[in-house]
């Protein structure tokens, strides 16, 4: 069943979409690429675009509601241009288009609130690339302030739509574990580190974005572990995973320095050259001051590693 004024074609339309962002999300994972947003998807032989430069979009297959909202990724040292932010309930506030509460695009998301009509909701993480989220509602028009209220995580959702108007294959994508919230601010803080180590392993130089990952130096279960660029590491897997064991260490000076006991170990040519040959060599910088790794994260870092290879 569709949600209450919605055309088969639109829900189609719609179903198609999720698919299509399910499908990428397995095979690149959650960030994706402005471009890929653009290319979309084709549908009954006609191509359907996620987004355009509005932020608030209607592809021209659909006639009534919009298929997604945008909040772009603020450049460094710039705000965003729309003050769009996540509220302690699950929920975005998402600035009207201009300061006209009649705008069409405005009236679009308001129509779209009214008949519960499923969106997908895309948030930059840093210039070019984002993070979908959906399903997701509008669940709340605030006229005075210029903004609508978007269900983001499900948690309020169900007082608008029953089950079976978001049960069709495809629709709906589950998150056991992990709110959007959580998703979106962890994907954003992958992108951000990885960006400013322009998608290299810091240890080795590794390139393969596939096989990148953002470490913290202070973990984030840690209260001082902030997800900012600065207590952030881009590493291949390998080196992450051997950063976090403490096998190796990273002084406040950027200089490495591997566990005595795995330099004395004698294994295969892994060994030697993801490890051993790293002692001693310094760390790949990023290539603007605020990005740098903090030098107090790193001197409290560095004395764990020392104490655990003692």
């Amino acid at each position: 069943m569709s949600p209450r004024g919605v055309t088969d074609l639109d829900s189609a339309v719609r179903t198609a979409a999720f698919g299509f962002l399910e499908e990428h999300a397995v095979a690149h994972g959650d960030s994706i690429s402005w471009a890929t947003m653009l290319r979309g998807f084709q549908f009954r032989g006609e191509r359907v675009v996620l987004a355009s430069q509005q932020g608030i979009f209607k592809p021209r297959i659909l006639s009534d509601y919009p298929i997604s909202v945008r909040t772009t990724a603020s450049k460094p040292g710039q705000p965003r241009p729309y003050d769009d932010g996540f509220q302690e309930d699950g929920t975005v506030t998402y600035k009207y288009r201009g300061s006209d509460p009649a705008f069409y695009q405005n009236v679009w998301l308001r129509r779209a609130m009214i008949d519960r009509v499923p969106l997908i909701y895309f948030h930059g993480t840093v210039p070019g690339r984002y993070i979908a989220a959906w399903p997701v509602y509008v669940i709340g028009d605030e006229p005075e302030q210029l903004t609508f209220r978007i269900d983001v995580d499900g948690r309020q959702t169900p007082s608008l739509a029953s089950p079976d108007q978001v049960a069709e294959p495809g629709l709906a994508r589950r998150y056991a574990a992990v709110t959007t919230r959580r998703r979106l601010h962890q994907q954003a803080f992958r992108d951000r580190v990885l960006t400013a180590y322009r998608e290299h392993c810091a240890v080795c130089r590794l390139r393969h974005v596939e096989l990148l990952d953002a470490a913290h130096i202070i973990p984030d279960r840690d209260p001082e572990g902030e997800p900012r660029v600065s207590n952030g590491l881009s590493l291949c897997k390998l080196h992450h995973a051997a950063f976090d064991q403490q096998l190796f260490g990273i002084n406040p000076d950027l200089q490495i320095a591997v566990a005595s006991a795995v330099l004395e170990e004698r294994d295969g040519p892994m060994l030697r050259h993801g490890l051993q040959e790293i002692d001693g060599s310094r760390l790949l910088i990023p290539g603007r001051a605020e990005w740098m790794p903090d030098t107090s994260a790193l001197e409290r870092r560095y004395a764990e590693f020392l104490q655990a290879t003692e």
